[in-house]
């Protein structure tokens, strides 16, 4: 006990906040939400039990509910892989040794802090409407388009776009890789002529491959759970026509604007389920392509 205590202690210790938050303050309204995904509660009257009837409605007459797991998965597979690779291409570049590069990090951290916050939601919308920013500088060129925000057919990109700007976050780790990578193994390559694209695909790639791992991960969830700017954006209603209409949003909307509480601790359930599952995968097949230094053959 005491050489476990000695070898694991500091790090309970530091894990002790999260404990106390998550046992105190989170356990029991997770579970009383498991128990009211099985009941018909409108947050008035008392719960009354329903069984699974909740996800028989949910996956067999509910149009919204897969309207709106189309619109997240879209989202999803959209907004992911940009912003990893813009946040990759920024941290090669500051990993090139450029002056006041704490200052650079810190200028493009700050949209991660912002871009979930109401206010940039409003500038957001700001920007791509009819008379906005996007469409005047558009209009200098003869191209006179209408708002992208209230067109179905590219409401959702300007979320992607929103997304690629928050690229702060999986930045900064991929410079914290980028700095782990042996430099000599890039000046043998240099010495054998090998092009910047190979030595991209050969050394920094694998290499890099746990830290992209974990930000394909950690992004992907943030994704499933993007809501302030869909709400903001579409007003609270996923419109125009659905196209906006983020799992989240309708989970709020069933919660909050319908009283539909029993329903919505079901949509929030299986949301859990869909990340989790994702999660699981994206760890099972990491053994396939993703290797570190301390493995051994």
């Amino acid at each position: 006990m005491r050489r476990f205590i000695a070898r694991n202690g500091p790090a309970y210790a530091f894990l002790l906040p999260w404990f106390l938050g998550f046992f105190l303050l989170a356990l029991g309204p997770i579970l009383a939400s498991l128990y009211l995904s099985f009941t018909r509660y409108d947050m008035v009257g008392e719960p009354r039990w329903v069984g699974f009837g909740n996800y028989v409605y949910m996956f067999t007459r509910d149009r919204r509910f897969w309207k709106a797991l189309e619109v997240t998965f879209h989202y999803v597979t959209l907004a992911v892989p940009a912003r990893l690779i813009m946040a990759l291409a920024v941290a090669m570049l500051l990993d090139k040794g450029l002056r006041s590069i704490g200052a650079y990090r810190a200028i493009f951290y700050l949209p991660s802090l912002l871009g979930s916050s109401i206010a940039i939601a409003i500038l957001w919308r700001q920007l791509f409407d009819t008379e906005g920013v996007i469409n005047q500088i558009l209009a200098r060129f003869g191209l006179h388009l209408s708002s992208w925000i209230t067109d179905p057919n590219t409401s959702l990109y300007t979320l992607v776009v929103l997304a690629m700007w928050q690229f702060g976050s999986p930045m900064l780790i991929f410079l914290a890789g980028l700095r782990s990578i042996p430099r000599d193994l890039y000046e043998a390559a240099e010495i054998d002529g090998t092009p910047l694209w190979r030595q991209f695909t050969r050394i920094t790639l694998p290499l890099l491959a746990p830290v992209i791992f974990f930000n394909v991960v950690l992004q992907t969830i943030e994704a499933f759970k993007t809501f302030s700017s869909a709400f903001i954006i579409s007003n609270g209603t996923g419109a125009p026509a659905d196209s906006l209409l983020f799992y989240t949003v309708y989970l709020f909307n069933e919660a909050f604007k319908f009283f539909r509480m029993g329903y919505a601790s079901a949509l929030a359930w299986v949301l859990l389920i869909i990340i989790a599952v994702f999660t699981a995968v994206a760890f099972f097949t990491s053994k396939y392509w993703v290797h570190y230094e301390n493995e051994r053959d």
